[in-house]
């Protein structure tokens, strides 16, 4: 007996297919809604928190900087940070809240993909890279969720398949 990959297509009469064909076009919709409502949390969070915004102090993004200086994968990458502290803060919060607005409107998607990944790699790489074992630390699994949106974008329910769907029938092709 062989196993392969399913590839015929159940559709009904009505157009709409079956549940697995529902599920798979659908698939990817709770990853974009937890990553974008997460990514617009962390950024909010991290604007409205006075202490954060600091070079120095309890709870600065300074202290955890130079904290974590010694242990991260790219110490040059948090030498760059702690020429500004809070200059580095507002900029990994303004980059979540954009990643994260673009990620749950489906807006840029892929951008915003690429966005939220590379603000996970370079956390990763800085303030997690000593979590041991490396499973513990959240940034790395963050990194791996980005990459389905990378790839696929958000073609469902978003403001890029209105936009698709626009150019298509002002241009009258498949472009």
């Amino acid at each position: 007996m062989t196993h392969g990959m399913r590839t015929d297509v159940h559709i009904s009469p009505e157009g709409g297919g079956d549940w697995r064909d529902n599920a798979a076009r659908y698939a990817l919709l709770p990853l974009r809604i937890f990553l974008g409502v997460t990514f617009i949390y962390a950024g909010l969070d991290k604007l409205t928190d006075s202490a954060f915004m600091k070079d120095a102090g309890a709870g600065s993004i300074g202290d955890m900087m130079r904290t974590v200086r010694d242990s991260s994968a790219v110490p040059a990458l948090v030498d760059l940070a702690l020429k500004n502290p809070a200059g580095f803060g507002y900029a990994i919060a303004l980059g979540e809240l954009a990643v994260g607005i673009g990620t749950l409107l489906g807006l840029l998607t892929r951008l915003a993909a690429v966005g939220g990944a590379l603000i996970s790699l370079s956390l990763w790489l800085t303030v997690s890279w000593a979590s041991d074992p490396y499973y513990y630390g959240n940034d790395l699994a963050y990194l791996m969720a980005w990459l389905p949106l990378v790839l696929a974008g958000a073609p469902l329910l978003s403001l890029d398949a209105v936009l698709r769907t626009r150019r298509r029938r002002r241009t009258g092709g498949y472009r």
